[in-house]
């Protein structure tokens, strides 16, 4: 169905919100109302247009003198992963009600514009848009880290940058010879993802080009080795930074991998991917290892997104259907867990100015509310039956077991790694003995009104996974076709 311009106002509406958070600037209370008013706004009117019947479609002329078109769609997959956007966006705006004291209308400004690049990312179905969309990521994650961040801030801000804009300019420079390419040989110069995909370039010209788009998407997924800039990145983000970097950016990489990656180029993607899915088992349990071996908090969790995007990727290389639908899943579930799990390190953070877990222990006696919290998400992180990521993890090592039996044995090493971490984290921070004689403040009324929703996420996904499946197995299928 022709949606326009319903598909702009889903991916511009928070453009539109920056502007009045500026405009409050000088106001930080009317700020926060207006922006968490208007997240909320847009979340529902994301479930509006989730709620008419799918695909979605937009599409006018652009360039026309290069061929490029303003095409957008949004159907179960990018519509759900919207839809998640839209969420998180909410999260975010709620998360930095105390946190945030300075320049409150730029960083709600800011916090608007990831959620509109990101939506951009999700529902481009031209690839010259997709490049503008997936370049100005960059902008406002830089300055959300770099001006709000903590103590190593710009550092680790000019890393994210820049390993980011190393794997765009590779990405940039294959499109616009994919572009040609195809010109060349249907004598239509179009970047229409369905063109594009109806007539591949030569086998011997795909490697080239799929490894070109991998490093980008690698960066951002991140895959390792590709990984370094992200514990940096979190460590040092603010705790929306965090929440946003975890819950939506580094689902734009995973999600184009499926989108752009691997149907553009499928006679090199068939040939490599072994390559891809190696480095997602490997990624798994080096990630987890090394999450074992942290004493930061929110270094650890870092390094726990880092592993469960690594399974991610293995279920993406595999492409079948159920490794896929375990995929999309996992990039749900992951954002809700881990984001909650940054959310809840962020609020202890403020309440004992250090995230060193042996400063913690026995918080359970003291905050019972928020070790309760804590709990359910640590679980729900490491594959506990009935929360969200088990389903998930268990259609991707299954789905990967008759492919890559090598891959889905890693994995499992690597997902019992991820349980062996879990249980430290969650020892270290609510039993034992407490490090301290001062007794933490437990969760207020706000912060509880947080959480909830992401907690009943987590319960729903985990016993109603259908309910993301049903919408997501159509163009899965339609992808594999």
């Amino acid at each position: 169905m022709n949606a326009c311009p319903l598909l702009s106002a889903v991916t511009f509406l928070p453009l539109a919100f920056a502007l009045g958070a500026l405009l409050l600037g000088k106001r930080p209370d009317a700020c926060r109302k207006f922006s968490l008013a208007a997240a909320l706004f847009h979340l529902g009117f994301t479930a509006w247009a989730m709620a008419l019947p799918l695909p979605l479609i937009e599409d006018a002329a652009w360039i026309p003198a290069l061929g490029a078109r303003y095409a957008l769609e949004m159907d179960g997959v990018s519509g759900v992963l919207s839809l998640m956007t839209s969420f998180l966006t909410v999260i975010a705006v709620l998360v930095s009600w105390k946190e945030i004291g300075e320049k409150v209308g730029a960083y709600h400004a800011l916090i608007f514009g990831v959620a509109t690049t990101a939506l951009g990312v999700f529902l481009a179905r031209d690839l010259l848009l997709f490049l503008v969309f997936w370049e100005a990521q960059l902008v406002p994650m830089f300055f959300i880290i770099a001006v709000w961040g903590h103590e190593e801030k710009r550092r680790a801000a000019f890393k994210f940058f820049l390993f980011s804009i190393a794997g765009g300019l590779f990405m940039l420079l294959a499109a616009v010879w994919l572009y040609l390419a195809h010109g060349a040989m249907t004598g239509t110069y179009t970047f229409s993802l369905a063109a594009l995909m109806a007539s591949p370039v030569a086998p011997a010209a795909q490697g080239w080009l799929l490894a070109a788009f991998l490093l980008a998407f690698a960066i951002k997924t991140p895959i390792v080795p590709l990984h370094t800039w992200l514990p940096d990145a979190h460590t040092q983000a603010p705790t929306a930074g965090s929440l946003l970097l975890a819950g939506v950016l580094l689902k734009t990489g995973s999600y184009a991998l499926a989108r752009w990656a691997i149907p553009l180029f499928p006679q090199a993607s068939a040939q490599y991917w072994w390559v891809l899915a190696a480095l997602g088992a490997g990624g798994l349990v080096y990630a987890s290892w090394v999450a074992f071996a942290q004493t930061d908090a929110k270094r650890l969790v870092a390094y726990s997104s880092v592993g469960h995007m690594g399974l991610v990727v293995l279920g993406l290389a595999v492409w079948k259907t159920a490794t896929l639908e375990g995929a999309v899943l996992l990039m749900v579930n992951h954002a809700l867990t881990t984001g909650a799990l940054f959310v809840m390190v962020g609020m202890l953070g403020e309440r004992a100015h250090t995230r060193e877990m042996a400063r913690f222990g026995g918080l359970w006696k003291s905050m019972p509310t928020f070790s309760g919290f804590f709990l359910l998400f640590a679980m729900a992180s490491a594959g506990l039956p009935g929360l969200g990521n088990f389903v998930s993890e268990m259609l991707i090592l299954l789905g990967s077991y008759g492919t890559a039996p090598l891959g889905a044995a890693l994995a499992f090493g690597g997902l019992v790694l991820t349980l062996a971490y879990v249980l430290r984290l969650v020892q270290a921070m609510l039993f034992g003995e407490s490090a301290t004689d001062h007794a933490y403040r437990d969760l207020t009324p706000r912060e509880a009104l947080i959480l909830a929703p992401l907690a009943a996420c987590v319960v729903v996904l985990g016993v109603a996974p259908w309910m993301i499946l049903d919408l997501i197995r159509g163009p899965l299928k339609a992808l594999l076709a």
